[in-house]
C-alpha cells in the first residue's frame, strides 16, 4: 500500500515537473522583460529565469529604466512581489522600518532546516539571538582567536598544499581550496575544533558534504513551488530524501559538539570559540529572559550554531574565490597588491630569519592596514557579493522611496548583485573591477561600508556581525597565494555563477602554481 501511494506521488511528481518544463523553468532562452502569460501572470517568465535570477534581475533594471519592479502571480492568487536594487529602498527596508520588513513564514519555511536559528529568526526571537551573537563577536578573546587560527591553517595547511601542487606542477580548483578552507576555518570559529579539510590529501568529510548537500536542497525551495517540495518532503522521496540524511548527519556532528563543549566547560577548560560563548551567555541570560530557552537546551545552541555557521563558511568562500578571479583577471590591480605585500615584508623583514623568507605568512593585523589591499577586497565584494539576493515580507502598507506601494503580505526580493551594477548608484564604469574607486586623492581609504549603497554585508540591524572576520580570512589567504605564488589560471574555462543562495563559479577556477621569487 506503500509502495502504491509513493508511486502516485512520484506520477503527480513527474506530471508536475513535466509541467514546469514545458514554461521554462529549465529554459535555456532568457528573457530581458517581464512577461505575462494568460492566468499565470509573470511567474513563467520568472520561471525562465530561475538558474540566473540576478543577472535576470538586472537586466530587467536596465531595461526599464528604474530600480524596482513588480512580478504578479496567477490571477487566482494573491501572489505579488516587488524586486529592487533601489539602494535608498533597501536604506528604507533594512535600517528605517526595520519591523515593518520581517523575513517572513515563507522565508521561514524554506530554510526551516536551519531550525531557529538567526537566520531565520524575527521579533523577540532574533533579538535575543543577536545580542547573544554580538556578544560573542565583539569579544577581544575571539577575535585573537580567529585572527591567529587564520594564520596557524595558512600556515599549516595552505600554503603547504599549494606549495605541493606547485611543486608536483598539478591542476588545481583554486575555488575547492577556497572551500575547504572556509569549512575548516569556520569549524574552528564555531566550535574550536580543528577538521584539517585542507591537506595535501583532500580528504572527504561527511559533515562537509552533508552541508553542502543542504544547501542545495534550500536552492530547490527556492526554484520549485512550495507545494511541490513539501510533497517530496511529506514522502520522503528526491532531494528531499537526501536533506533529511543531510540533516541527521549535521544534527549527529552538532550535538555531538555541544554535548563536548558542554563537559570541557565544566572542567573548566577556557575556550573562546562561539559555542563556548553562547553557552556562557546562554546560561547567563535564562534566569533574565523568559522568552530565552532554558541553559540545557541543546536545540537551540544546534539552531544558532548551524546559522552562523552556514553564514561563515559561505560567506568566506565566495568573498574568497570572486577576489582571486578579480584580480588574476586584472594584472595591474595584482602587482600594485604585490607591491603593498613587499612593502610590508621589507618592513618587516629585520625581525625574520633568512630560513623564513619563503613562505612567508603575514599577520593580519599588519594585513589590515594595507590600502589598496583592502579596497580591492571591497571593490570585489561590490560586484559579486556572497549573498546575492535577499528577501523580505511587509507587515503594513507603505510608500517606498521610489514610489513604489507595498502592501501586507507583498514578498520584497533584494538584489544586492544588481546594486553594483546600477551605473546610476556607482557610476558609468560599474561593471569594472576598478579598487581605485575606494581611495581618496590623499590615498586614504572612502568608507563606503557606511553608505547604503555598499550593501554587501547589509544595513541596520542585520548588518553582518562577521564582517571583520570575513576580511581578516579573504586577506589572509590572499596575501599568502599571491605572495609565494605565480597563480596561472588555465585558458578556456567559461567563468559565471552557478544557481546557489551563495554565489559560486559554475565548474570552479583550475589554476596552475609555481613558486614566487619576490
Amino acid at each position: 500500500m506503500v509502495s502504491l501511494s509513493k508511486s502516485f506521488v512520484l506520477a503527480i511528481v513527474l506530471v508536475l515537473f513535466i509541467f514546469f518544463l514545458s514554461v521554462g523553468i529549465f529554459h535555456k532562452k532568457t528573457s530581458k522583460a517581464i512577461h505575462y502569460w494568460l492566468f499565470l501572470g509573470s511567474l513563467p517568465t520568472l520561471a525562465m529565469n530561475s538558474n540566473r535570477l540576478p543577472e535576470w534581475f538586472t537586466q530587467v533594471f536596465h531595461s526599464l529604466g528604474r530600480g524596482s519592479f513588480f512580478i504578479d502571480g496567477p490571477i487566482f492568487s494573491k501572489l505579488k512581489y516587488l524586486v529592487t536594487c533601489h539602494h535608498q529602498n533597501i536604506e528604507y527596508i533594512l535600517k528605517t522600518d526595520f519591523n515593518n520588513f520581517p523575513k517572513g513564514p515563507v522565508f521561514r519555511q524554506i530554510f526551516d532546516p536551519l531550525g531557529d536559528g538567526i537566520l531565520n529568526a524575527d521579533s523577540d526571537a532574533w533579538k535575543v539571538q543577536r545580542r547573544m551573537a554580538h556578544t560573542a563577536f565583539i569579544a577581544s578573546e575571539f577575535k585573537d582567536l580567529y585572527s591567529n587560527m587564520s594564520r596557524k591553517i595558512v600556515e599549516e595547511q595552505l600554503v603547504p598544499l599549494l606549495a605541493h601542487v606547485a611543486k608536483t606542477r598539478s591542476i588545481i580548483d583554486l575555488q575547492e581550496v577556497c572551500s575547504r578552507f572556509a569549512f575548516d576555518v569556520s569549524m574552528n570559529a564555531a566550535f574550536g575544533v580543528h577538521e584539517n579539510y585542507l591537506s595535501n590529501e583532500l580528504p572527504s568529510n561527511d559533515l562537509a558534504e552533508a552541508t553542502a548537500q543542504l544547501q542545495e536542497a534550500v536552492l530547490h525551495r527556492h526554484i520549485i513551488p512550495m507545494f511541490l517540495w513539501k510533497l517530496l518532503r511529506l514522502f520522503n522521496i528526491g532531494w528531499e530524501r537526501e536533506t533529511t540524511k543531510a540533516l541527521k548527519t549535521i544534527d549527529a556532528h552538532f550535538y555531538q559538539l555541544i554535548s563536548g563543549k558542554r563537559k570541557d566547560l565544566l572542567r573548566g577548560i577556557r575556550s573562546f570559540d562561539l559555542l563556548s560563548s553562547h553557552i556562557k551567555t546562554q546560561e547567563q541570560m535564562s534566569t533574565n529572559i523568559s522568552s530565552l530557552p532554558t541553559k540545557n537546551d541543546d536545540k537551540f545552541l544546534r539552531d544558532s550554531m548551524l546559522s552562523l555557521f552556514f553564514a561563515g563558511k559561505d560567506a568566506i568562500a565566495s568573498g574568497l574565490i570572486w577576489f582571486l578571479w578579480l584580480v588574476l583577471e586584472t594584472p595591474a590591480a595584482e602587482r600594485k597588491i604585490l607591491e603593498e605585500l613587499k612593502l610590508l615584508f621589507s618592513s618587516k623583514k629585520r625581525d625574520l630569519l633568512e630560513t623564513h623568507e619563503w613562505p612567508h605568512v603575514f599577520d593580519a593585523h599588519d594585513l589590515s592596514g594595507l590600502v589598496y589591499l583592502h579596497a580591492a577586497v571591497c571593490e570585489s565584494l561590490r560586484l559579486y557579493p556572497p549573498v546575492p539576493i535577499n528577501s523580505k515580507t511587509v507587515l503594513k502598507e507603505v510608500v517606498l522611496p521610489d514610489g513604489s506601494l507595498v502592501k501586507p503580505g507583498m514578498q520584497i526580493i533584494i538584489s544586492y548583485y544588481s546594486v553594483g551594477r546600477m551605473s546610476w548608484i556607482w557610476g558609468e564604469d560599474c561593471l569594472e573591477f576598478k579598487p581605485e574607486r575606494w581611495i581618496d586623492d590623499d590615498g586614504m581609504l572612502i568608507r563606503h561600508e557606511n553608505l547604503s549603497k555598499f550593501v554587501t554585508f547589509n544595513l541596520g540591524p542585520r548588518t553582518c556581525l562577521g564582517k571583520d572576520m570575513a576580511f581578516t580570512q579573504i586577506k589572509a589567504v590572499v596575501a599568502a597565494l599571491l605572495f609565494n605564488f605565480h597563480v596561472e589560471v588555465l585558458k578556456g574555462q567559461h567563468i559565471f555563477p552557478k544557481p546557489a543562495i551563495t554565489f559560486h563559479i559554475e565548474n570552479g577556477l583550475k589554476v596552475k602554481l609555481q613558486k614566487r621569487v619576490i
